[in-house]
């Protein structure tokens, strides 16, 4: 699925808590019609903004445990992470220009 990385439940400490960027964690599901529509946002404003900011997905149906953890009810969610902690939650797919807004104190 285009560039971003895949996290898992295993990976997740390594790849997002762990990163010394702040990380923003992209919560999706196949069937999900609203995640579609903002994955390839996603991949702009990571080839842009990729030097600032980490962009990974987490698919929940394959990997549940995180989205359980962090009460990820609703797709897509997207979460910043910053120094381990969620900094910033993102709810329901929104354009580019709304998200960069969100997510400009992190670039």
């Amino acid at each position: 699925m285009g560039n971003l990385k895949e996290v898992t439940d295993d990976s997740f400490d390594a790849d997002v808590l762990k990163n010394e960027k702040p990380v923003l964690v992209d919560f999706w599901a196949d069937w999900c019609a609203p995640c579609r529509q903002v994955h390839p946002v996603l991949e702009e404003i990571a080839s842009e903004h990729g030097d600032k900011i980490e962009i990974v997905k987490l698919n929940v149906d394959q990997q549940p445990n995180v989205a359980r953890e962090y009460g990820i009810m609703n797709l897509p969610t997207i979460n910043l992470y910053k120094n381990g902690e969620v900094a910033k939650q993102i709810v329901g797919a929104k354009p580019k220009r709304l998200l960069l807004k969100e997510i400009e104190e992190y670039l």
